[in-house]
């Protein structure tokens, strides 16, 4: 069956319909060599097609142990080669199972080199048995798609707050405010924390110091920053009474409430081998990111400093700001996929809730 993954500035890709559904959604790519069910179940990709660069996607099978969260959220998987043998095809199975379209022996090279050169675009997969025909079925999905609520965080976000216990008995209670985490995140807290409190993107300040926490973390989500709906007043209300920890979309977001401005990058960072400069921990990380907007580096106020840097591009990969008790990162120290030696931020996070 034919297959097409079709870009909205109206490039053509063809390829091997594998099963799913069509759909539509931002166009990106991952260098990841591994982690492909991390990568399609982590929130942060939601509304977006995975194009990945490497070859083999399914060879080691699937397992839900791994995933980070309880659904697939990316529209649709791109790649040359998709495990689908006698022997397994466990992960093209359960990407079936939850109709996520995938499209093989594309051109993904070629496909790649595009979107690095001429930026992330929308797009969408579609079944066609002629290019001309994939162009009308493609725009159609892609101009729904695009006229939907873009507070992407929203949508991922808890709906319920709920609790968490963790495996600290005298550690500290940390709430977090959720933009779509990853559960390592939580795993990552459970380790050093006594208790954990997950709450809705659109939670009240008031509702948060409710609870009493000794720290608050900001997790990672979709979409652009400057679409997010209350959470920004949120956190600027919260700055200064308990010390804040921001990831990727909490970095953004607590940028944001500090006075801060973010911009979409052309094609984004994505992969789990950006090297970071850290100069609080004065370390060099490999790190894995997944982004696609960045923090304006001249319209951070003076009391904020740049704390961490992309080495690849020199873009903010972390701020730190004494005077309002806070701190963020631009990549995932919890890693799923990607080198965990960054991990540690999470212990310099609880040792300033002590």
């Amino acid at each position: 069956m034919n297959g097409y993954i079709v870009l909205e500035t109206g490039e053509c890709f063809p390829g091997k319909w594998q099963g799913g559904e069509p759909a539509a959604g931002e166009v990106v790519f991952n260098t990841s060599h591994s982690g492909y069910e991390e990568i399609a179940t982590d929130p942060s990709y939601f509304s977006q097609i995975m194009v990945f660069t490497s070859a083999m996607q399914g060879n080691y099978g699937a397992d839900s142990a791994v995933w980070e969260s309880d659904s697939i959220h990316l529209q649709g998987v791109v790649c040359l080669e998709m495990q689908k043998s006698i022997r397994d095809r466990s992960w093209l199975d359960k990407l079936e199972e939850f109709s996520v379209p995938v499209i093989s022996e594309v051109d993904t090279r070629k496909l790649v080199l595009h979107l690095r050169d001429h930026g992330t675009v929308w797009g969408a997969m579609v079944q066609a048995d002629s290019e001309e025909k994939a162009m009308v079925l493609a725009n159609a999905l892609i101009e729904t798609k695009k006229n939907k609520d873009a507070d992407w965080v929203y949508q991922v976000s808890t709906k319920e707050a709920f609790e968490v216990e963790g495996e600290k008995p005298l550690g500290p209670k940390v709430a977090i405010l959720d933009f779509g985490s990853k559960q390592n995140i939580i795993r990552e807290l459970k380790t050093r924390c006594s208790k954990i409190k997950v709450f809705n993107s659109r939670t009240s300040a008031e509702e948060i110091r409710a609870w009493s926490p000794d720290g608050i973390m900001l997790t990672n989500g979709p979409g652009d920053p400057s679409e997010v709906k209350v959470t920004v007043s949120t956190v600027s209300e919260l700055l200064g009474q308990k010390f804040i920890f921001g990831i990727c979309m909490g970095h953004q977001i607590l940028c944001r409430a500090l006075g801060g401005s973010t911009y979409r990058l052309k094609f984004g960072h994505r992969g789990s081998n950006h090297p970071v400069k850290d100069e609080i921990l004065n370390k060099i990380y490999m790190t894995s990111q997944n982004h696609g907007y960045a923090v304006k580096h001249d319209s951070l106020p003076s009391a904020v400093k740049v704390s961490h840097t992309n080495l690849n591009d020199n873009t903010v990969s972390g701020i730190s700001c004494p005077s309002k008790n806070c701190l963020s990162v631009q990549f995932h120290p919890e890693s799923h996929p990607g080198p965990r030696e960054s991990d540690v931020i999470f212990d310099y996070f609880i040792e300033q809730l002590s």
